[in-house]
């Protein structure tokens, strides 16, 4: 009974949207709520083009994209939502528990999003979703607020569940289905083909989707700024944790978020590739190694590394790993042309360290040997890659085929980072032992241009001397 002593006593959501007094008051009394939807400028006029690129691509086919939803970590508390990056590519705005649909029409595509509509003063989800409900996170855009910040029809998500979709159509997007989509989306496959046709699309950036990329890299590098100045404090306390802190801090202030999770590896984590545990110790005579990138509210990330001296200062042991991998990286950052292939820049990287090392005596074969398909003994100090593409995912276009990718050749327009690095391990006896828990990275991020290459991320030094004339600088602001 609604006027039990167990009501009363324990009033929980479930209960109280059976008791008619409750759920009649609660209706009552609202006024208006600010609900625009803000979207990046420039954001849906992008899309709107990039929609005109994949509709050309797929004439005559019916193109789904998922956005995907907030996942539930415990019972009701949800992750932060981040929409699919094709969604993104292609409605220029990330909304939960969406779906677009492209169907075939003459001369291109009619684009629909439906979305699923936010739970408002009236409604039982008002007060008892979690995640929708208006009560728990606020106003939410609906399909007229984003009808008018996307410039794209909008519709509730009922009616495609109602309308459905062909079973010829070619769907992508995350792998979660919407909620409220029901039958129409509930169990089908996605298609690779339009995967790949949005992945390589997504390879050529537009002046928009640049200057993103230009406006996130200037964000993080006043983040490696931000860094820089806390190292002291991460030596007295805090250690690794307070600088990852401080610059995801920094990324969720200027951007959206880190565009990936913050690596901060001390001495003898730097060679951890992934190192984003992050629950060392800072140490005063060892180096930093810093990769880290700020997410802009667009999606568009940025993705650089330097490897800094806690102290300020390189040891000469120090300096002659970095020497080695700045080489490497101009040598890198010199193949990055157009019309060459995309191998040649890492085959630049890898011949420069294959010589260091040699030159070193830590190689047990020639050089030659080393770099033959069936050597790559020099690869045991760096075992990942020295490049990918950038954009909306920090590593971008990875659904493309390997002969546009991988396999393919550098066009203007495309966005990449140049990243060779050494990685001694502390505990890799075939290093010599003074080099041992050292691990140096240098990223960059570049933009291919018609005659070349822009680097977006220069404002940060790559040689020793200029790093250390950096941090001495932001330390003095």
């Amino acid at each position: 009974m609604p006027n039990s002593r167990a009501t009363r006593r324990d009033p929980r959501m479930p209960l109280l949207s059976e008791v008619p007094g409750f759920t009649s008051w609660m209706a009552e009394g609202w006024g208006e709520a600010s609900r625009e939807l803000s979207v990046e400028a420039g954001a849906a006029q992008a899309a709107a083009d990039h929609r005109a690129r994949l509709s050309a691509e797929l004439p005559g086919e019916t193109l789904v994209v998922t956005a995907g939803r907030s996942q539930l970590r415990a019972n009701d508390t949800y992750f932060e939502f981040r929409a699919d990056s094709d969604f993104l590519w292609t409605v220029g705005h990330g909304v939960e528990d969406a779906v677009l649909v492209m169907r075939p029409v003459a001369g291109g595509h009619d684009a629909t999003l439906y979305i699923t509509p936010p739970a408002r003063p009236g409604s039982r989800g008002f007060f008892a979703d979690a995640n929708h409900g208006e009560l728990w996170v606020g106003p939410i855009a609906g399909t007229a607020e984003v009808t008018e910040a996307l410039g794209l029809t909008v519709r509730p998500i009922a009616e495609l569940a109602e309308a459905g979709v062909p079973d010829s159509a070619l769907i992508a997007g995350a792998a979660v289905v919407a909620r409220g989509a029901g039958a129409a989306l509930e169990g089908r496959a996605r298609s690779a083909r339009l995967a790949t046709v949005l992945s390589e699309l997504r390879q050529i950036k537009d002046a928009w989707e640049i200057a993103q990329l230009r406006a996130a890299n200037l964000a993080t590098v006043e983040g490696f700024a931000a860094v820089s100045r806390e190292i002291p404090r991460a030596i007295a306390s805090g250690g690794e944790r307070w600088l990852q802190g401080t610059f995801d801090r920094h990324a969720r202030t200027v951007g959206q978020a880190p565009g990936y999770a913050t690596i901060v590896g001390s001495g003898a984590h730097a060679p951890i590739l992934h190192w984003v545990r992050t629950d060392g110790d800072v140490h005063p005579d060892e180096m930093l190694l810093l990769d880290m990138g700020v997410e802009m509210r667009s999606g568009y990330t940025a993705d650089v590394t330097r490897t800094l001296p806690a102290s300020g200062t390189f040891t000469d042991a120090q300096r002659r790993v970095h020497d080695l991998v700045e080489k490497s990286h101009r040598a890198g950052l010199a193949a990055v042309q157009p019309g060459k292939l995309w191998a040649d820049f890492h085959a630049a990287c890898m011949e420069v360290l294959a010589h260091g090392l040699d030159d070193w005596g830590m190689l047990p074969v020639s050089v030659d040997e080393a770099l033959s398909e069936q050597g790559q003994h020099h690869r045991r100090y760096i075992v990942c890659g020295v490049g990918h593409h950038l954009g909306l995912d920090v590593h971008d276009c990875d659904s493309s085929r390997y002969e546009t990718y991988l396999g393919g050749t550098v066009q203007p327009g495309m966005a990449l980072t140049v990243e060779p690095g050494l990685y001694f391990h502390s505990w890799d006896e075939t290093v010599p032992p003074e080099l041992r828990g050292m691990g140096v990275r240098i990223e960059d991020d570049l933009v291919v241009t018609e005659t070349g290459h822009e680097v977006i991320s220069d404002a940060l030094p790559i040689d020793a001397a200029g790093l250390e004339a950096w941090m001495r600088s932001v330390s003095a602001e």
